[in-house]
């Protein structure tokens, strides 16, 4: 079995970077790409995929459609090296609207419940934020994720109306940063392990401050050294494919 490459020796291809006529995408590469909103990861992927004539391609970490922001792709023999990609931390912002719970745990799912939430403030969300959402916790994956009970996905026994326990996942949650809070929507900067959902950090919070909360909105700025600032849109990258198959 062929052995992953390590990440420091593959092109990463990106704002800074572009493939050339010689590159060879079979040999392995990384792409960075801004996924744009209502896209899922693997449209992204087949998009990708279609332009770079290469079938063994996929992504290093889904995005949910309504989520935006980095999104790695991985090609040919950089495939054998998601998994190291995968480990690395992530840091997203997040809109979470407080008051409202909803059936995903984001604004694609219908409201199931409503709580007062004008007894929330700042010093609260920092006092909470510090105290039960900091350092090594467990988390209850939502019913809406891609994560197996019994050979289904999760998101698909949700949309059979059914709900099934989960065990709850050890993530860590390294760093939090309030960006702005106009009641009763929080903008917040998180740090945080694989295996994340920011959908049940949302929810959660809710929990904890005697209300309800869901994720209105999301976007991953960073895996790793890697950052958003330097991906692409797929569209814009498509452009660069275009022109370096025409030259």
């Amino acid at each position: 079995m062929a052995q992953a490459i390590p990440l420091d020796q593959l092109p990463v291809f990106g704002k800074n970077q572009l493939p050339t006529k010689e590159t060879d995408f079979k040999a392995g590469a990384i792409f960075l790409i801004d996924k744009p909103l209502e896209w899922s990861s693997f449209d992204v992927v087949k998009f990708l995929r279609k332009r770079i004539r290469v079938k063994k391609t996929g992504h290093a970490g889904t995005l949910d459609p309504l989520a935006t922001g980095l999104l790695i792709l991985c090609c040919g023999k950089a495939t054998k090296s998601i998994s190291m990609i995968q480990e690395l931390p992530k840091t997203y912002l997040a809109e979470i609207t407080f008051g409202k719970a909803t059936s995903t745990y984001d604004a694609e799912g219908e409201v199931v419940e409503e709580r007062e939430w004008a007894h929330i403030t700042g010093k609260n969300i920092v006092e909470v934020l510090k105290q039960e959402f900091t350092g090594t916790i467990n988390q209850v994956p939502p019913m809406y994720s891609a994560l197996k009970y019994g050979g289904k996905k999760l998101y698909e026994l949700a949309r059979e109306g059914k709900e099934v326990d989960r065990p709850p996942r050890q993530i860590t949650l390294h760093r939090h940063e309030i960006l702005n809070f106009d009641t009763p929507k929080l903008k917040l900067k998180t740090d945080c392990s694989k295996g994340t959902y920011i959908r049940s950090l949302a929810r959660d919070l809710g929990e904890a401050l005697e209300s309800k909360a869901f994720l209105s909105g999301l976007e991953r700025t960073a895996i790793g050294h890697y950052s958003v600032d330097e991906a692409l849109h797929p569209h814009d990258l498509a452009d660069q494919l275009k022109e370096l198959w025409e030259s």
